[in-house]
């Protein structure tokens, strides 16, 4: 959610929520509809009471998502750097085929898979470097007691890797099920009615308008939150970045240059494989 979209969206519905207060206030009796405030109060406590826990429940299930997204990106990325030192220990030319592997796969999740997790397309689609990966690592005959280890390593950290990319897309698909949001919705719109009740002609509109518009402005910026934590990949302020990711590529970059392999990988800067490679 961009915040310039977010702030519209909370002046719009609060604006539209201070108009019907007002409008209900024209005809409304001095002194508002209810007879006993104290009563009214203790009901409209209730409610928002019952909305707070709600509300507190989806945000803590939608933070935890949205944290475990973040970590198993920050996992991946860090895995991935990993496996590209423990390539180098395999025979060649497996490794250096292993090695442009990686990158392309690192590029691959900067590049064209985040972008389909921003628009949601990702689905249960493998990274097709994973696949290409296991199918080079299938080829390799360890000769070394070190090449045996690094072959150990290797599987350990592709099983980890796997892992945290699981981490990483589930955030994409969102965590909230829709009975919790057409609660939520309801709750709100719940609120809404029972406020418009508290309209009083004998109050000034100043207070009536903030009397309404305060309620009403907290509820849509929260349900604003919850959907931004739900939704962890997009574009904007509170937007999972592919930072992790790019950082793991230029520490690589910089490994590949200390050991002179400047052999370009088999993709483009955004992962896709090039026609040469397949």
């Amino acid at each position: 959610m961009n915040i310039v979209v977010g702030a519209v969206i909370v002046a719009v519905v609060t604006s539209v929520a201070i108009a019907a207060m007002l409008l209900v206030r024209r005809r409304a009796p001095d002194g508002g509809y209810f007879h006993d405030g104290d009563r009214a109060a203790g009901v409209f406590g209730v409610l928002a009471t019952g909305f707070a826990v709600l509300l507190g429940f989806v945000v803590f299930l939608s933070f935890t998502s949205y944290d475990a997204a973040r970590a198993g990106a920050e996992d991946e990325a860090l895995l991935v750097a990993q496996q590209v030192e423990t390539a180098r220990l395999l025979p060649e030319p497996v490794a250096a085929e292993l090695t442009g592997e990686l990158v392309c796969y690192a590029r691959s999740v900067a590049g064209v898979q985040w972008e389909r997790m921003y628009a949601g397309t990702l689905g249960e689609e493998l990274n097709p470097w994973g696949a290409q990966l296991f199918g080079t690592i299938r080829t390799v005959q360890p000769e070394t007691a070190v090449q045996e280890s690094a072959f150990d390593a290797w599987l350990s950290q592709t099983s980890a890797r796997e892992a945290a990319r699981n981490d990483r897309i589930h955030g994409a698909v969102g965590v909230i099920p829709a009975p919790l949001w057409i609660v939520l919705v309801f709750a709100s719109v719940l609120i809404f009615v029972y406020m418009l009740f508290f309209a009083d002609s004998g109050e000034a509109i100043q207070v009536q308008a903030l009397l309404m518009g305060t309620v009403v402005s907290v509820i849509t910026a929260l349900l604003l939150l919850v959907q931004a934590l739900d939704d962890p990949f997009h574009p904007g302020i509170g937007g999972l970045q592919p930072v992790a990711m790019e950082r793991a590529l230029q520490v690589i970059d910089e490994e590949m240059a200390l050991a002179g392999d400047d052999e370009p990988p088999p993709c483009d800067e955004r992962g896709v494989a090039l026609a040469a490679g397949g």
